[in-house]
């Protein structure tokens, strides 16, 4: 009987006695613990966010228009200025600006100042409400016919906690536009 040769084998990369029909894949460092896989089929990692200020300052002053026309709805049902209210007006415009427009000095900063409008302007729709409902008129006949009645009606109302409001909202605006932008 007639013995053949072999049939070509491939080239052994394990230790002796493997089998060296079984091809292994290995990557060129060990898989990390707690990450899924690795190589050339792994999902991509998310691109670093980068800072959008201009996004971030268009939310801000979105979230001010919405939050004063709330505050002012809130001072014109209650006929009183309500501190939480001031600080969520300060929470929501820091938060917004920080949200959409990532880390940039100019945010926290920007957001105190647009509070302070807000919260300001939230105040004199409440002054109006209550002046429209007293002389049984439309809002918008006092607010936008008589501004200047509405801002002086403001000034005579104000008082030093009116004041501590606009601290306070200023502080939540900038505290939260540092944090949400973490």
């Amino acid at each position: 009987m007639s013995q053949s040769a072999p049939p070509p084998q491939p080239p052994q990369s394990g230790p002796v006695g493997a089998n060296p029909y079984a091809q292994q894949a290995q990557a060129p460092y060990p898989p990390q613990p707690g990450l899924g896989a690795t190589g050339p089929m792994a999902p991509a990692a998310p691109a670093p966010v980068r800072g959008n200020p201009a996004l971030g300052l268009l939310a801000a002053v979105v979230a001010a228009v919405v939050a004063a026309g709330l505050y002012g709805l809130i001072i014109g049902a209650t006929k009183h200025e309500i501190g939480y209210a001031a600080v969520g007006v300060g929470f929501v415009v820091g938060l917004a600006a920080g949200k959409a427009g990532g880390r940039n000095a100019v945010l926290p900063v920007a957001s105190v100042v647009l509070a302070l409008v807000s919260v300001y302007f939230g105040q004199l729709v409440g002054e109006a409400m209550i002046g429209a409902k007293a002389l049984g008129v439309n809002f918008t006949d006092v607010f936008f016919g008589h501004f200047g009645l509405v801002q002086d009606a403001w000034k005579a109302d104000a008082d030093p906690l009116t004041f501590l409001f606009f601290g306070i909202a200023g502080f939540a605006a900038f505290s939260a536009a540092k944090k949400a932008a973490r």
